[in-house]
């Protein structure tokens, strides 16, 4: 029988607690619920809120079958608050928008990473937000990421743009800027640009283009995420990686610290202590009139 709680007034399903999701670390299930429920509720929802949902389903843990979904799954409750969204194979399309704690364990019960767009459902391909998600191709690990990541800093902070950082909850790192409501595509051109000079100026460590046989040793600078169609991990999500790990925002001295791929690695234990110490290192992106204007292009 599967077991009932009540949250906030909601009546909310969560189904085999004791299912091991990470066999690497035996966590099973009723653990990443309660990752969810007591230690990421506050500062995921701040996140999640008023962005239309993508859902990386991983029910079977990584291992298993992965799918990628943006529809509201069958048997969604009623009172799940879902958005109409553009889209390009319809005229308009609803999309979950994750609003309180029943509909985020809801969400959670489904085994999902979570990823959200740049823009908020009220107004779709306008960003708030640039992202920048920096992949490194083996033999380049985190480290190098960190050394571009500082690059795009001072770059950043040149045209009156202020970044954030954390980790991708994989490989690399993101890092995320705060803007006035713009345009995606004038976004995504001027993300363009800086990826494009920084490959110029670190043409030994820098690829701007997708290509994997350009990749090796070096880190892409992926700015296309930027664009409205796309969406990014969310802070504080856990990923369907052989370890339970978090798309952790982490500070600038880690960043500039960082001598070791395992330095930048935070799992679902981790993040309790990480939040007493810090609070949510991302708060300035949830507050209103905190973004600059997008510059022209460089």
């Amino acid at each position: 029988m599967t077991p009932i709680t009540v949250v906030e007034g909601r009546r909310v399903s969560l189904s085999n607690l004791d299912k091991v999701l990470y066999p690497a670390t035996g966590t099973t299930k009723g653990e990443v619920l309660h990752y969810y429920a007591a230690t990421a509720a506050e500062v995921l929802l701040a996140h999640l809120r008023d962005r239309p949902l993508s859902f990386l389903r991983y029910p079977d843990g990584p291992d298993g079958q992965l799918f990628f979904t943006k529809s509201p799954p069958p048997g969604t409750p009623s009172w799940v608050h879902t958005a109409p969204v553009p889209h390009h194979e319809k005229e308009q399309a609803r999309q979950v928008v994750v609003q309180d704690l029943p509909s985020l364990m809801w969400a959670a019960n489904l085994v999902v990473e979570f990823h959200t767009p740049q823009w908020r459902a009220e107004t779709p391909g306008v960003a708030d937000r640039m992202v920048f998600d920096l992949d490194p191709g083996a033999p380049a690990t985190a480290v190098e990421c960190c050394t571009v990541a500082l690059w795009l800093r001072e770059r950043l902070a040149a045209d009156g743009l202020e970044a954030y950082g954390k980790t991708s909850g994989s490989k690399g790192l993101h890092l995320l800027v705060p803007v006035e409501p713009t345009a995606s595509e004038r976004v995504s051109a001027y993300a363009k640009a800086l990826a494009v000079q920084a490959e110029k100026e670190l043409p030994d460590l820098v690829v701007h283009r997708m290509r994997r046989a350009l990749r090796p040793g070096k880190v892409f600078v992926d700015f296309s995420q930027n664009a409205a169609a796309k969406t990014t991990a969310t802070p504080y999500t856990l990923r369907a990686r052989a370890e339970p790990t978090v798309s952790a925002p982490v500070t600038w001295d880690e960043i500039e610290a960082c001598r070791g791929p395992g330095q930048l690695v935070f799992l679902a234990g981790d993040m309790a202590g990480r939040l007493a110490r810090h609070g949510d290192l991302l708060a300035p992106l949830t507050e209103p009139d905190h973004g600059r204007p997008v510059p022209d292009t460089p």
